[in-house]
């Protein structure tokens, strides 16, 4: 568990379990929990972001994956999120952000 926000590093993927509202009070656990899957992601073990108990996301969410997803992209490693609720998702397509990021059901 890295900051409150699980990380499990698995064969094929590492997975961070987001819950709650990711907001400003939140943002820097969520920053802190993508650092920890980086450290063990690779081009052929992505980061998945299961976001199906995340209840609300805001711009400091948003600056988290960002700033990941700017990371990653160094390694050529990929982020890829699932279970976005209608908002979540909405909020990606309203930045120009959601083409950053591969989105799974």
């Amino acid at each position: 568990m890295a900051a409150g926000f699980p990380v499990a590093v698995f064969e094929d993927t590492v997975t961070v379990r987001a819950h709650g509202e990711l907001d400003l009070v939140t943002a820097e656990a969520l920053k802190h929990a993508l650092a920890e899957a980086l450290r063990h992601a690779s081009p052929t073990r992505p980061v998945l972001v299961d976001f199906s108990q995340v209840t609300f996301c805001d711009s400091a969410g948003l600056n988290a994956l960002i700033t990941a997803r700017i990371a990653a992209e160094t390694d050529g490693t990929r982020i890829c999120l699932t279970g976005l609720n209608h908002q979540v998702h909405r909020l990606l397509e309203v930045t120009g952000t959601l083409p950053l990021f591969t989105v799974n059901p």
